[in-house]
């Protein structure tokens, strides 16, 4: 099983979140601050943070914008991982990625399958890499937040965790762009 290796040396990474919502700001979004806060918690650093409209190409935009940002490892979005029309955060993240990491949806499906049984099915969580940036969409409300930090983001975020994380593997995620 996975545990920490308390003979490395915690490395904080720079983690930028985006919350997707037509009615959000940042006096009321709940899920932006459960992921902020979680951040925090763990001794990773608080890159940036926006709010933006259920709009793929603004969407697309930001995630382009901070993939290009040297300063930022990873993008957490919150919202519009759904199943209705206006849900478009899943389309705009694979707009960009140029590797999906498919079982992140798959692991994520688990866990909440534990919380909320079959209703998991109406989940889209996705990962991926761009420009040696990690990029996560997690659906918009607060526990399935929680239940994604908690249960695998924490971990795979922790250079400490064993027997692999995302962190070890960070410095590599672009070596196909680098001259030889």
């Amino acid at each position: 099983m996975s545990t920490i290796d308390e003979t490395k040396e915690f490395i904080p990474v720079r983690i930028a979140v985006l919350t997707v919502s037509d009615t959000r700001d940042l006096a009321d979004d709940r899920s932006g601050d459960v992921l902020v806060a979680r951040i925090a918690a763990a001794g990773h650093v608080l890159a940036e943070r926006n709010i933006l409209r259920d709009e793929r190409a603004l969407i697309a935009d930001q995630l382009r914008s901070w993939c290009a940002d040297g300063e930022i490892d990873v993008i957490i979005s919150t919202g519009g991982t759904g199943l209705t029309g206006r849900d478009v955060t899943v389309e705009a993240h694979r707009d960009v990625y140029e590797k999906e990491i498919d079982a992140f949806g798959t692991v994520f499906t688990i866990v909440s399958m534990n919380k909320i049984g079959t209703s998991a099915v109406q989940s889209r969580a996705t990962g991926g890499v761009a420009n040696g940036t990690y990029l996560f969409a997690l659906p918009g409300s607060p526990g399935a937040c929680k239940d994604a930090w908690d249960e695998i983001l924490v971990k795979q975020l922790d250079y400490r965790h064993r027997p692999c994380n995302f962190v070890e593997i960070m410095p590599r995620l672009d070596e196909h762009q680098r001259r030889k």
